[in-house]
């Protein structure tokens, strides 16, 4: 009997499962939702609560609404898109330092190889081919040293630009949402309306995330919601305290 070696055909059942029963999710724009959306719908719902407690006029609520809503909104788009540029400007900077490094110190910087994969468990001769294998092309042995020693990887100036809308624009959603009660009912109603509409939603954002990521669904939910409200129930506070 002989051994026959594994087969390597991809089957239908194999792509469909890894492209659609259970795929990857983009990781980096489930982070920028969350920050957009949450610190949207928090934020305004402090100020609305806020304001509704100082002047108990729904007009200047939903002015006030309004305004914050896209201030904020414009805002942390500037902050993700500025932030993601800062993180390109690091990537940069460290590989051209990286670069410098394997000229003036090959020696050096070919042994920090070594280490890290020794780390993950090579040794031997396995281990001297892999060093060979990274360290005889520079681009291949500065992206290593990136990724392996600093944690970094390349920001696009696309991702960037991508990471800015996402955040804008969930800002804008989330800012809306505890807003609508106010334009439909009075300004007694409508401040309970509008905690219970955030709730609900922070609610429901907590356990999509853990069905997205890990975690218990309700769990995440009640987490991010009362989170959510004691921040903005804050600004409840401190407009009652103004109460004219």
């Amino acid at each position: 009997m002989t051994n026959r070696a594994p087969s390597t055909q991809i089957s239908h059942e194999d792509i469909e499962y890894h492209l659609r029963t259970d795929p990857h999710r983009p990781g980096f724009r489930l982070g920028e939702v969350i920050l957009g959306g949450q610190d949207g719908l928090v934020n305004v719902l402090g100020v609305l609560l806020g304001v509704a407690a100082a002047s108990g006029s729904s007009r200047l609520v939903i002015a006030a609404g309004l305004a914050a809503t896209f201030a904020e909104s414009i805002s942390m788009a500037a902050v993700a898109y500025t932030t993601k540029r800062a993180e390109a400007d690091l990537f940069h900077s460290e590989a051209a330092r990286e670069r410098r490094h394997l000229k003036a110190v090959p020696t050096l910087e070919r042994e920090e190889v070594r280490a890290l994969y020794r780390r993950k468990g090579f040794e031997g001769q396995l281990l001297d081919r892999i060093v060979d294998t990274i360290t005889a092309n520079e681009d291949v042995w500065v992206a290593v040293m990136m990724a392996e020693e600093h944690g970094l990887v390349p920001v696009s100036h696309r991702r960037a630009l991508v990471a800015s809308l996402i955040v804008g624009a969930s800002a804008v959603v989330g800012s809306l949402i505890p807003l609508v009660p106010f334009f439909f009912v009075s300004i007694g109603p409508a401040i309970w309306g509008s905690i219970a509409l955030a709730g609900i939603t922070l609610f429901a954002f907590g356990g999509l995330k853990a069905r997205w990521t890990v975690g218990v669904p309700w769990k995440s939910g009640l987490e991010l919601a009362a989170i959510g409200l004691c921040s903005a129930l804050a600004g409840y506070a401190v407009g009652a305290l103004f109460d004219v």
